[in-house]
């Protein structure tokens, strides 16, 4: 275990239009603005497709199952990190069936819009918080 102080030096909301790849857009953004460190704090909206991936196996490293859909769902959060500029993000979506979640990938489109706000960190380092050694 270990544990980083940080402080927020200023909160960056992005707002996502109908068609723009969720993922894509906020690597884009947060590139364009040179973030390295930082905490996605919410995010909101809805999608017309998803690509995500959650872990299958119990073992290290687990095994991933990929889940692509498309539809019309409602973007219930979007929560993460953002580690030297990588982006790490889960996303947490429902329609009238039921809810899904995993960890966001390529290929998450906007519907109607999309609104995240990202926690700027500049006096930590998060570069690989998500090892799992």
């Amino acid at each position: 275990m270990r544990s980083i102080r940080a402080t927020f030096s200023e909160i960056i909301t992005i707002r996502l239009n109908t068609g723009e790849d969720i993922l894509a857009s906020i690597e884009g953004e947060l590139s364009k603005q040179g973030v390295k460190h930082g905490i996605i704090l919410t995010g909101v909206g809805s999608i017309k497709d998803y690509h995500i991936h959650v872990v299958k196996t119990t073992r290290i490293p687990p095994g991933n199952v990929f889940k692509k859909k498309s539809g019309a769902f409602d973007l219930l959060s979007v929560t993460g990190y953002i580690m030297d500029g990588r982006v790490h993000a889960h996303i947490s979506l429902s329609d009238e069936y039921g809810a899904i979640g995993g960890h966001l990938e390529l290929g998450c489109t906007t519907l109607t819009f999309c609104i995240v706000s990202i926690g700027v960190v500049t006096d930590a380092d998060f570069t690989n918080l998500d090892q799992y050694r």
